[in-house]
């Protein structure tokens, strides 16, 4: 089953939780973002009198409307099925304090007649040989459970109706379920609650929670918790977790964004304020790992996942959550995560889980290396926090001696390295401009972290930093920066199109060529060279619809265009002064948003709306660096 577009998002720190734009629970998280993802289907229905099942997600005469209470992550689905006038009303949030997620249903009869009403859900988890998941019926509701995790669904007071633990399958669509079997062997499993009797314009409710533990605790015990959870005032969680998001909203305002004077500056305000919303759900707050969005393709039908924490992306998400004021996560970014996952040579591998652990990967970019050094250095200049820079000096000098000794290979052919792949993770042919151009911006940063802490070289521990080998490594590094753009020049610039090319072996247009003047500022905007590329990227990467595509000949899901290009050359635009072209390249972003104010990682040219990966950290980065920017200027 492929479930591709995450239209919403949910969560807390510890569970994050999708939905398509009709209310379909996607994807369930716990205890991060990131690992474990629990469910296969969650499907939810009525019976309405002699009915068959009406799956509130899938159903010809059902019509939606989905929206967030303002400025929360709790969002409202409202379901009506115009065959029988049945008005649901579906409210989905996660507890703060509590890990457990709670779905409210308002059942509201806009018709002329009686509604006898059953309500039904119909969950399967994902399963395999070695944790192999079974069912078992709970007094309110079922608890699904493997050798490493129990998962409850149960109803905050209303008694079962029914409960099928084995071969739902077979009988689901009837509306009705039943059975002998209070436990078996099934991973999915299907429970029925008795809303009753609905009069003409009345409303009836039932609130539903779900609570997983990873075992921590025998059955027994886990049932006693849920016990417990049914005692909470779920009235009060609903209003502590609005004001708690709310407030959150107002705490992270660092652009102290006033109110909208037009529809045009209501769109932009949206986006920010979702971009806050949304950076929390994509963190481990242990760790501060940054996951690049919720995941959408665990088959392996397109991609190789998107639920993993990728330094250089988070590097840019960093930026953002200092512009934010969510400093601290930043923080935790680089004393923990990177630490913690810096390889013993120095460099870091493709990708991570959130809690530190080395994830599936293809192959290292060395920019993710030197986008870290970066980082550091940039979170500093909003923090002006030398305490943190000397915390991780040794982890950036570690860093500095890898990127020095892989410039060395280039320079000098020894091979010892493998070759780097590109940013986009596609090529790993050749030498790659932005991978240059991010091992200069990181030298330079090496510098100003040392001009920053050289007057404190002695408060050192062991006093292990000598002036001499500051200095020397300084020279070295500073040679290197020559010697790179020396490289740049003789090898990565094509006289035929007066222009930089992204790779020695691929002579091609890419978006990333920006990179040399935003974030590394490594060459002026106004560089005749860097003109001229400009230039070639305006021919060969915009589509008809004012889109840009990453690179030339993109194929990745037939190349469409990317909100991240529109946002880096609307910076580019921004840094030479072109303030009509920069709102020109802004406002394609602005009117392909998602439903919800979320940027996609790609925009369909032909409807204008995402049509991949909704919710991509890295393009609300982008978007509230710019923002930073555009309000500067």
């Amino acid at each position: 089953m492929n479930k591709y577009l995450n239209e919403a998002i949910i969560g807390n720190s510890r569970i994050l939780a999708t939905f398509s734009y009709k209310g379909e629970m996607l994807r369930l998280s716990y205890p991060n973002c990131d690992n474990r993802q629990y469910l296969n289907y969650f499907h939810t229905g009525v019976k309405v009198n002699d009915s068959n099942i009406i799956y509130l997600h899938d159903d010809i005469n059902n019509t939606y409307l989905q929206y967030y209470d303002v400025d929360t992550n709790i969002l409202n689905t409202e379901i009506t099925n115009t065959y029988f006038n049945l008005k649901i009303v579906q409210t989905d949030f996660v507890s703060i304090k509590e890990d457990i997620l709670i779905k409210k249903y308002s059942f509201i009869n806009e018709s002329h007649i009686e509604q006898n009403i059953n309500f039904l859900i119909h969950s399967e988890l994902l399963s395999d040989q070695n944790n192999f998941v079974s069912g078992m019926e709970l007094d309110n509701g079922m608890v699904q459970f493997a050798h490493d995790f129990s998962v409850a669904t149960f109803a905050k007071s209303d008694k079962l109706l029914s409960c099928q633990i084995n071969n739902s399958q077979s009988n689901i669509a009837t509306g009705i379920i039943g059975g002998k079997d209070y436990i078996g062997m099934s991973k999915d499993s299907s429970i029925s609650f008795d809303i009753g009797l609905i009069h003409p314009g009345e409303r009836k409710d039932i609130e539903i929670c779900i609570y997983i533990d990873e075992k921590k605790k025998t059955m027994n015990e886990f049932i006693d918790e849920v016990e417990r959870i049914k005692k909470i005032d779920l009235n009060k969680e609903y209003n502590d977790v609005k004001a708690y998001w709310r407030k959150y909203v107002k705490e992270h305002d660092g652009l102290k964004i006033g109110e909208p004077q037009s529809s045009y500056d209501e769109k932009i305000i949206q986006i920010y304020k979702r971009s806050i919303l949304l950076f929390p759900l994509l963190t481990n707050f242990e760790t501060g790992g940054i996951i690049a969005a919720a995941e959408v393709d665990e088959n392996l039908t397109q991609c190789g996942r998107y639920a993993y924490c990728w330094p250089r992306d988070a590097v840019f998400m960093t930026k953002a959550l200092d512009i934010l004021k969510m400093n601290d996560i930043s923080d935790k970014f680089y004393n923990k995560f990177c630490k913690k996952t810096q390889s013993k040579n120095g460099m870091w591998e493709q990708r991570f889980y959130t809690d530190g652990k080395l994830a599936p990967s293809w192959g290292y970019q060395v920019d993710e290396t030197a986008s870290v050094v970066y980082g550091v250095y940039n979170h500093y200049e909003y923090t002006s926090n030398e305490e943190f820079l000397k915390d991780n000096l040794h982890m950036c000098e570690l860093a500095i001696t890898f990127l020095k000794k892989y410039v060395k290979d280039i320079f000098e052919q020894t091979n010892r390295y493998k070759v780097s792949y590109d940013i986009w993770e596609e090529n790993d042919k050749g030498v790659h401009f932005y991978s240059l151009a991010s091992i200069i911006a990181a030298f330079e940063s090496m510098k100003k972290i040392y001009k920053v802490l050289g007057k404190n070289v002695s408060d050192f521990e062991n006093n292990r930093l000598k002036d001499e080998k500051i200095n020397k490594n300084i020279n070295e590094i500073t040679e290197l920066q020559v010697e790179i753009k020396k490289y740049i020049e003789d090898n990565l610039y094509d006289e035929n199109r007066k222009s930089y090319v992204r790779n020695t072996e691929d002579r091609r247009m890419d978006i990333s060529l920006l990179g040399a003047v935003y974030p590394f500022n490594i060459y002026s905007p106004k560089e005749k060279r860097i003109l001229n590329t400009v230039d070639n990227i305006n021919l060969t990467l915009r589509t008809y619809t004012g889109g840009y595509q990453r690179y030339e000949f993109d194929n990745y899901r037939k190349g469409s265009p990317w909100p991240i290009s529109n946002l880096w050359m609307t910076l580019y635009y921004l840094e030479l002064g072109e303030k009509k072209k920069a709102k020109e390249t802004f406002d394609f972003v602005l009117n392909t948003i998602g439903k919800h104010s979320l940027l996609g990682e790609q925009i369909d040219n032909s409807t204008l709306k995402p049509n991949w990966v909704i919710g991509l950290g890295w393009s609300h980065a982008m978007f509230i660096i710019v923002l930073e920017k555009l309000l500067k200027q």
